[in-house]
C-alpha cells in the first residue's frame, strides 16, 4: 500500500503533536458545557479517536454517515445524508468533526441540520483544510493543517475505500488513481 504513495505530506509524529494542541483548545472552549461530539463517517474516525482521548471532558460521542465524494477524487457538490436520524443535540454544545474541509458543503449542510434540531452551538474541527476559495463554510473553528488543493489519503482519508489506515497523510501516485 505504501508503494502507492507519491509523497508523505504530514507524518504521524507531526499529526500527533498537532492533536495535542487541538485538544487543549477544545478543552478550553467546552469546559462546563453539555457536549455532544458528532464525527462524520468514515473519514473522521481515526481523527476522532486520537483527538478525543486527549480531551478530559464528559461528552457524548455520536457518528453521522454523510458523503460528498462518492468514490472519486473531487467532491461531487452534493451532500448525501446516509443516516436517517440525528443525535439529540437540543440545547447542547456540539463539536462537529470531519477529516477534511474542501468545498465546505458537507460541514455547512450538517451544521444547518444540527441547528435545525436545536443545538445551542456548533463548532467545527477538521484535521485538514484545503487552501481554496469556498462559497459555504469559510473556515473551521479548529483546524489541524492547511494543505494545497490536492487529493490526499491516509489517517482516515480514502480513495475508493483504501488507504484510510495509513498513519500519515500522503499524496497518491497517479498510477494508483
Amino acid at each position: 500500500m505504501h508503494h502507492d504513495i507519491e509523497k508523505v505530506l504530514i507524518d504521524e509524529e507531526v499529526i500527533q503533536k498537532r492533536l495535542d494542541i487541538l485538544a487543549e483548545k477544545v478543552k478550553e472552549d467546552f469546559t462546563g458545557k453539555p457536549i455532544v461530539v458528532v464525527a462524520l463517517l468514515k473519514g473522521a474516525i481515526l481523527f476522532m479517536a486520537d483527538l478525543l482521548r486527549r480531551v478530559p471532558l464528559a461528552m457524548e460521542i455520536e457518528c453521522l454517515n454523510v458523503a460528498s465524494y462518492h468514490g472519486g477524487t473531487e467532491s461531487s457538490g452534493t451532500v448525501s445524508f446516509l443516516d436517517r436520524s440525528l443525535p439529540d443535540v437540543s440545547g447542547r454544545s456540539v463539536l462537529l468533526l470531519d477529516d477534511i474541509l474542501d468545498t465546505g458543503r458537507t460541514l455547512d449542510a450538517v451544521m444547518n441540520k444540527l441547528k435545525e434540531h436545536g443545538a445551542a452551538e456548533v463548532k467545527t474541527c477538521v484535521l485538514l483544510a484545503k487552501d481554496i476559495p469556498r462559497d459555504m463554510q469559510k473556515e473551521a473553528d479548529y483546524t489541524g493543517f492547511v494543505i494545497g488543493d490536492e487529493f490526499v489519503v491516509g489517517y482516515g482519508l480514502d480513495y475508493k475505500g483504501r488507504y484510510r489506515n495509513l498513519p500519515f497523510v500522503g499524496i497518491l501516485k497517479e498510477s494508483a488513481i
